[in-house]
Formats: structure tokens, C-alpha cells, sequence
């Protein structure tokens, strides 16, 4: 099967999240994967994409997001970057401490670690690369 690809650029506004996400599936339809991994391959890249906007690039509208999507040997990989001057993934808090549970937020890249099958970040911190089996 050949190899398909996305590649969108948006300005940082959560309002583009939905029709970035419904890209994603309509692409990702002509595979025939199952509900519950187009489940979590959507909610990963929402949460990313969310992530991005409001964390990575401060909803700054003059800075922009890039989403790339490509689906390859039986995986989908998803990469997200904005232009913040990004973090180090690791000194992220746990939610699942005690103190965390309780909290809006901060469970973002803990989901995409549990529901992907392999995240990576870069050296800067601003971009996100995410893989799920699909084959």
C-alpha cells in the first residue's frame, strides 16, 4: 500500500483542532483500522495539537502549528510542532500522584504515552512524534 501523507500548518487558535482531527480520520478511513485505535490516534492528536497551541505557542495566532501525518508499514505516525521555545518532557508532574488528581489539566502527554506505542520528543521540546500500529 503506498505510503499517504498530511501535512497541515494553522495558526495557533483551538478552533482548528476539530477539522485538523476530522483530516486525520477521513485519511486514516481507507485503512480499515478498528474504533478503538481511531479513537486514540484522535484524542493523541487532539491532545497534542492542544498542547501546542496553548502551551507551545501561548495561542499566539501570529505563530503556527504544524501537523504531519503519515502512514507507514503498518503505522500511523503523527508529528506535532509549534514555534514555542519548547520543555523538557521529563520534568512534566505526574497526574497520578495524589496531589495531581485532582487537577484541569496535565494529562495531556500522560495519555499520549499510555495510548501511543511510541512518543518522542525533540532535543527543544517544541515538536511531539507519535506512532500507533495499526497492521
Amino acid at each position: 500500500m503506498e505510503m499517504k501523507k498530511l501535512v497541515i500548518e494553522v495558526p495557533s487558535e483551538i478552533k482548528y483542532i476539530k477539522d485538523i482531527s476530522s483530516k486525520i480520520l477521513k485519511l486514516l478511513a481507507t485503512y480499515g483500522i478498528d474504533d478503538d485505535t481511531l479513537f486514540d490516534i484522535k484524542l493523541c492528536a487532539e491532545e497534542a495539537l492542544r498542547n501546542a497551541i496553548e502551551h507551545g505557542n501561548g495561542c499566539d495566532k501570529k505563530r503556527s502549528v504544524k501537523v504531519s501525518l503519515w502512514v507507514d508499514d503498518g503505522k500511523v505516525n503523527i508529528e506535532v510542532e509549534d514555534k514555542g521555545s519548547g520543555y523538557n518532557p521529563e520534568l512534566l508532574p505526574d497526574p497520578t500522584d495524589n496531589g495531581n488528581l485532582m487537577k484541569n489539566s496535565g494529562r495531556g502527554v500522560y495519555l499520549i504515552k499510555k495510548l501511543m506505542d511510541e512518543v518522542k520528543f525533540n532535543k527543544a521540546g517544541n515538536t511531539i512524534t507519535m506512532m500507533k500500529r495499526i497492521g
